[in-house]
């Protein structure tokens, strides 16, 4: 396990961020937050899909209006992003929301600083100083020699400061860039100069799947290393995708219990019996439609599935034009071919209703002893090696002798 970095803990409405708790994932609304039926139809469905706080912006007055009938309504916790007014940010706190995010960048003058600072201190709401490599201060920029970790760690202590001066540190924060590695660095550094808990994302990072891959590379880097407390994927997307990448990488890792479906599969090679990438599609939909909470294995062959991946709640193997269904890498019933996703669906909903134990109480008496014969039979057909990489090194050996 990751030994997570140690921070202060505030809350966002009902939701604890650092000191230990469980990092929590967030998202943005894409609707205008005037349009309160719109964006709350968003909100519930981030709140379905895993987020544990949402963000609506507030860059006008209805928009602020339409916060104070949104936040009573809402599942989650609702954070005001705020830019550039620094009395919208008063007109968020009088809405109810649970949490700010002022960005250094657009909002430079000490005194607005300092006076939402001080609201929010008597309203016991939180605030996210969010640095933006894309916004910073252009003159915290010349003297740190440009768009650099320090640069950007200055910005953030600099609006702490402002804080601090009117006894406010109920605070989290944020450095972020669309260039991974600046990304990471500000944050290992960010991590090294404070306490306070730190929200990790990419900035900007795009579509699907470049916004993906590149919102993974920074955050589970951190994430990896022990930094970060929240999270939120920036991609140009639903942001229902958001919130799912954002649990998907967090169960991935071991840092939140796993809700949805984690199914594994093989890449398939010359042993496979079937076309697995079919095989494994259709059975990512059958159980994602039915919310199944499980790791499910999806195996080309009954040479090694079972064994490579006995670690998965349940999963299916094919051989021989049947499929070996396995659970926790003991085979518990032998299928056809044609039935294969149909029994490894039906055996996941078995196992969320009875258990694991239940169900391998269950097995069938001879599959096992199926399952051996064939795996033997295709041995004797196919050899341990499919590929036949051993006998290519035998005669590289020959020829480089």
């Amino acid at each position: 396990m990751v030994e997570r970095r140690v921070t202060r803990q505030l809350m966002v409405g009902k939701v604890p961020v650092g000191g230990g708790a469980p990092v929590s994932i967030q998202s943005m609304t894409t609707t205008k937050t005037s349009d309160v039926e719109g964006t709350l139809t968003q909100i519930y469905a981030l709140a379905a899909t895993g987020a544990d706080i949402v963000r609506c912006t507030c860059n006008e007055e209805e928009a602020a209006e339409g916060l104070a009938r949104i936040v009573p309504r809402s599942p989650v916790p609702i954070v005001a992003d705020i830019h550039f007014q620094y009395r919208l940010a008063l007109a968020a706190l009088e809405a109810g929301v649970q949490a700010l995010r002022l960005n250094p960048g657009n909002i430079r003058n000490p005194q607005h600083i300092k006076t939402v600072a001080t609201e929010a201190r008597e309203r016991n709401v939180p605030i996210r100083i969010g640095v933006n490599a894309g916004s910073l201060d252009p003159d915290m920029a010349a003297k740190h020699g440009g768009i650099t970790p320090e640069a950007l760690v200055a910005s953030a202590m600099h609006e702490l400061s402002l804080f601090e001066e009117v006894g406010f540190d109920d605070v989290k924060i944020s450095v972020k860039a669309s260039n991974v590695a600046l990304m990471i660095e500000s944050y290992r550094l960010l991590s090294a100069t404070t306490d306070h808990p730190l929200h990790l994302g990419v900035t900007e990072a795009g579509p699907p799947p470049q916004g993906l891959i590149k919102g993974t590379a920074g955050i589970g880097t951190l994430l990896a290393e022990g930094i970060g407390d929240t999270i939120r994927y920036s991609l140009t997307a639903d942001p229902v995708e958001e919130a799912k990448a954002g649990r998907t990488l967090l169960e991935a890792m071991g840092l939140r219990e796993r809700k949805g479906l984690d199914l594994i599969a093989c890449p398939s090679c010359g042993r496979a019996e079937v076309d697995v990438i079919r095989v494994a599609s259709e059975a990512q939909a059958a159980l994602e439609a039915r919310n199944i909470p499980l790791q499910v294995a999806v195996m080309g062959c009954v040479v090694n599935g079972p064994g490579e991946a006995r670690e998965a709640d349940l999963g299916i193997a094919a051989g021989r034009g049947k499929g070996h269904l396995f659970v926790r890498g003991k085979v518990v019933r032998v299928v056809p071919e044609a039935e294969m996703v149909g029994a490894l669906v039906r055996e996941a909903e078995l196992i969320v209703a009875e258990g694991i134990e239940a169900r391998l109480a269950a097995a069938d008496e001879n599959a096992e002893a199926i399952a051996a014969a064939t795996r033997e039979e295709l041995l004797q057909i196919q050899g341990t090696d499919a590929n036949h990489s051993e006998e290519r090194v035998e005669r590289i050996r020959d020829i480089a002798g």
